[in-house]
């Protein structure tokens, strides 16, 4: 047995289930449930349909793990329009893999590029984080180097206080920009200098960009990795991998379906490995996918019902906790009264509404915990219950959180 499993944590859910076991909540009051990052509007009809045509004979035969060319062609089509990038420098042979979502990608490519026998493996991960990106370090047998996303640094982390030792020892870097759980998004310049940190130190970047479609401002879309090595003259991504999801942009989180990009030496390794893997799309999945990726307004229409969506909800929360508008994403990372745990467990109790604790997505690190005393709260629901969900909030806070901290 891989004894690397012992040092995997509970996953975030698991952690909420156990916090909930014998809560009750009030029977007159319907569950709301806002604290998974699962889109519930409706995947368009075309996808569906798309998918649907190709069942009759997508099942008699075996996908290739390198996916069709006509997947790949719109992949890179879709990405190099996306970010502005030179045209024909994304090879649809060369750059791009379709894969059955990001997670499992996030986490297979760890097992790809981190090389176990050099001394002291680090991978630098952003502390609140998406917890596959842990795992994935330690079952590497690598070390995970957390790196705090704090207010003072508006949530982002601080690459320039991470000693030179540590990133000499980095072999990959997890980044998430649109960020989970914050919505942050990291700049031109931000980007540019990490990749010349990688140029410098000899690290693969691994930049998760799944909501890098749900943003706030239609002039200002969130920048990538690869716009910024172009930015940089750098126009064959070199030590660079983007990962991209139709989960969030398209409501398809059954679907299963992303892409990763990049550098093409890079690329050509995790081929190698996904074939071992045996990890191949589906082609009826494959055309669903082809069909997302060439249009673009659902997605607009996507962002729009998100942004109704912050706008009711910002009304009704900002009175009563602090808690930031973000610039993408489709989460609020709220400051909590009480302990973010028990403010989780009794809202549930009181108010049969759920929402993720921050700790549970934290590590503490130097005596501190970024997600101490902060919640997640997961905007995918329908507005209306997404408004329903902010009201009763609110009135718990007004009640048991006032009350409990005067009793203090």
């Amino acid at each position: 047995m891989n004894p690397n499993l012992q040092l995997l944590q509970s996953y975030p859910f698991e952690k909420l289930a156990q916090l909930k076991q014998n809560g009750v909540p009030p029977s007159h009051l319907k569950a709301i449930n806002l604290s998974l990052g699962e889109p519930q509007q409706a995947t368009p009809d075309f996808i569906v349909n798309a998918m649907n045509a190709t069942l009759t004979h997508g099942l008699g035969k075996y996908p290739s793990t390198r996916g069709s060319e006509a997947l790949r062609s719109s992949i890179a089509y879709w990405l190099t329009h996306r970010f502005g990038l030179t045209t024909g420098s994304v090879d649809p042979n060369q750059h791009i893999l379709p894969v059955n979502g990001t997670r499992e990608a996030l986490f297979a490519f760890a097992q790809c590029v981190v090389n176990h026998h050099a001394p002291d493996p680090k991978v630098l991960i952003p502390n609140p984080f998406y917890q596959i990106y842990e795992g994935a370090a330690l079952l590497t047998g690598a070390q995970p180097y957390f790196i705090n996303c704090l207010e003072s640094t508006q949530f982002q982390p601080n690459f320039t206080n991470i000693p030179e030792k540590v990133w000499k020892s980095c072999q990959l870097l997890y980044i998430c920009s649109p960020n989970n759980p914050s919505g942050t998004v990291l700049d031109l310049s931000t980007l540019q200098n990490l990749i010349e940190y990688a140029n410098k130190y000899d690290f693969i970047i691994a930049a998760d960009e799944c909501y890098a479609e749900i943003y706030a401002d239609d002039l200002q879309p969130p920048v990538g990795l690869l716009q910024a090595c172009m930015a940089l003259g750098q126009s064959d991504y070199r030590r660079c991998i983007v990962f991209h999801s139709l989960s969030k942009r398209s409501n398809a989180p059954g679907l299963r379906a992303g892409f990763v990009a990049g550098d093409a030496d890079i690329i050509a390794k995790f081929l190698l490995y996904r074939t071992y893997h045996g990890c191949a799309m589906p082609v009826a999945v494959q055309a669903a996918s082809i069909a997302a990726w060439e249009d673009e307004t659902h997605v607009a229409t996507n962002r729009a019902l998100y942004r109704q969506k912050f706008d009711a909800v910002m009304e009704i929360l900002a009175p009563v906790m602090p808690v930031t508008r973000p610039p993408a994403g489709f989460y609020l990372w709220a400051q909590t009264p009480i302990s973010d745990i028990q403010f989780a467990r009794e809202l549930f109790i009181q108010q049969n509404v759920t929402v993720l604790p921050g700790s549970f997505l934290s590590r503490t690190v130097n005596g501190i915990n970024p997600g101490q005393n902060r919640i997640r709260i997961a905007l995918v629901a329908a507005l209306e219950e997404c408004v329903e969900a902010v009201h009763r909030i609110s009135s718990f806070i007004k009640t048991f959180c006032i009350e409990h901290t005067q009793n203090l």
